[in-house]
């Protein structure tokens, strides 16, 4: 019977493309509930630097992308429950059968309640219709506030200063990106788009938002106020859980899977954001490139353990250009860093000198590949 995945987005589509690679004419299948367009999510975030209008992102349509890889594809198709006993997936145009399924379902945007008569003008950017949404009201705007000082929150940040508008930056975190990198690299990059222009509001929150005549105002906990014509919430992404947690799969931070990718029930399995193995849930494009290869393997007929190399993220601000290769979580170790007026460079080493992670900025993004040989894998 069929492979069955829910998810067209990168992990959905590059599933696919592996698992034709080896398989030429099992029955494949594909369900989304949008329109299922292929683009490359992280595009998202710098289109206004690239110069690119948000249908420029896009690759290929439904239609195209089906006769490629030899498969259907249900559109504006949303999954209403899984009946695993009878395999099918119950949706809102009909039953679909599989044989294997996959969920590629991803993450969403994390929301908190606001206090004011604006917090419902609060945009957040995980897909292309939410971009298009976005960039239609950025087109018209001179002033961005962005909650959130995380990576997108950062990416995002660069992108809208470069394009010429006002940018400012609020959130509770001591530095940008605090939860990837070390202090002295987050600061270098703070400076760094302080420097084109971007203001910063860290170490407090935002407590309301209202509509005055001049625009949208947040008001912080600091007492300061920032106005601002349109607000972007980049707090963070949490896998969507949906589906897994009404078929009773296990979860914690994502759908819990062996190495194989199998969940807690028996064909079937996980891939993307969404998906947690060996306590690991990493959602960035190698991890998901990865994963997708050894999961193609193993639906056609070549079982295959995932394994993780090492895979540094490049976080995208030409202002301050960084790579991180963070250590593994609980890692024993000290900070190394370097610093000049061009960069940091920082190596997280074990009492043994061992090399476990790197975070390299400004000029010293250049000695990437030669770090990345010398850390472990991510997963062995």
């Amino acid at each position: 019977m069929s492979i069955v995945i829910i998810g067209t987005g990168m992990a959905g589509y590059n599933l696919a493309r592996e698992i034709r690679k080896s398989d030429a004419e099992v029955p494949l299948v594909l369900v989304t509930a949008d329109s299922g367009e292929a683009y490359p999510k992280p595009a998202l975030s710098n289109a206004l630097i690239q110069g690119k209008q948000p249908d420029q992102i896009v690759s290929a349509d439904a239609a195209t992308m089906a006769e490629r890889l030899n498969a259907v594809i249900h559109t504006h198709t949303r999954v209403l429950s899984i009946d695993s006993a009878n395999r099918q997936l119950v949706t809102n145009q009909g039953n679909i059968p599989y044989g294997r399924l996959v969920l590629a379902t991803g993450a969403r945007p994390i929301r908190l309640p606001f206090k004011g008569d604006g917090a419902d003008a609060i945009l957040s950017v995980n897909d292309l219709e939410e971009y298009r949404f976005f960039r239609a009201r950025v087109e018209r705007a001179k002033r961005v506030a962005i909650i959130g000082p995380g990576l997108i929150g950062c990416e995002f940040a660069n992108d809208l200063i470069v394009s010429g508008r006002k940018v400012e930056v609020i959130g509770p975190d001591p530095y940008p990106i605090s939860t990837l990198l070390p202090e002295t690299a987050g600061r270098a990059l703070q400076a760094g788009l302080a420097e084109v222009g971007v203001r910063w509001h860290l170490g407090t929150v935002v407590e309301e938002i209202s509509r005055t005549s001049d625009g949208l105002q947040l008001r912080l906990a600091d007492g300061s106020t920032v106005t601002a014509d349109v607000v972007l919430s980049a707090i963070g992404l949490k896998p969507d859980l949906t589906l897994a947690t009404a078929m009773g799969l296990e979860t914690n931070r994502g759908i819990v899977t062996d190495r194989q990718l199998q969940t807690s029930l028996p064909g079937v399995y996980a891939l993307g954001d969404c998906l947690e193995v060996a306590g690991l849930n990493l959602p960035f494009v190698m991890p998901l490139m990865n994963a997708a290869r050894a999961l193609a393997k193993t639906l056609t007929g070549a079982e295959t353990p995932l394994t993780y190399p090492a895979m540094p993220v490049s976080i995208k601000t030409p202002a301050h250009p960084i790579v991180v290769s963070p250590p593994a979580r609980g890692a024993a170790g000290d900070w190394e860093i370097e610093q000049n007026d061009t960069g940091v460079r920082a190596l997280f080493r074990s009492s043994q000198g061992e090399l476990l992670g790197f975070t390299l900025t400004g000029s010293y993004v250049d000695e990437k590949g030669q770090l990345t040989r010398q850390v472990p894998p991510v997963l062995a």
